[in-house]
């Protein structure tokens, strides 16, 4: 299906990405569950003490955000000036970065998501779950030359019938 020069083939079809969607129901639910956990958590523990645990939380997030972006910095150019495909140390840089946002941003959910992401332990966990949403998105969309499409997957796919003949000459 051939689209108009500039057009996506979102605006072509007239669909917003999911993504997009998925992005705005978060930016809907994700203060109403923050502000829900901060209410419960204030009402056992108090007031002050809620807001004292949500500072504490933020300064240990910044400190652990430093220090463990620090360790990522240093994997990655280590892997760079070596000449290897620095894929890990590039997943693990966006976890560090969207992790240490969680934890700056105030609430005990992003905390949770973002202390996962972050912690030298957990880290490995949420990287596969990375790897799993990425190689999903890459064969969903198009793909390139060589590449293997999902199962039931048809978009746009050919078949050409041909034979192999090897060039003599070489």
């Amino acid at each position: 299906m051939a689209h108009p020069v500039g057009a996506t083939p979102y605006a072509a079809r007239g669909r917003r990405p999911r993504w997009l969607r998925v992005v705005f129901l978060a930016l809907l639910l994700v203060p109403i569950i923050e502000i829900a956990a901060i209410v419960a958590v204030g009402k056992v523990i108090g007031g002050w003490p809620t807001f004292g645990l949500l500072v504490f939380e933020s300064l240990l997030g910044a400190w652990l955000m430093r220090r463990e972006g620090r360790r990522t910095w240093v994997a990655l150019n280590q892997a760079l000036q070596t000449g290897r495909m620095p894929s890990r140390e590039l997943s693990d840089a966006a976890l560090v970065l969207i992790g240490g946002t969680l934890l700056l941003t105030p609430g005990f959910v992003t905390d949770i998501v973002g202390f996962f992401f972050i912690l030298p332990l957990t880290r490995p966990l949420a990287r596969g779950f990375l790897e799993k949403v990425v190689r999903a998105h890459m064969l969903a969309s198009a793909p390139m030359p060589g590449w293997a499409r999902p199962p039931g997957s048809s978009a746009g796919a050919q078949t050409v019938e041909g034979t192999i003949v090897d060039d003599p000459r070489r």
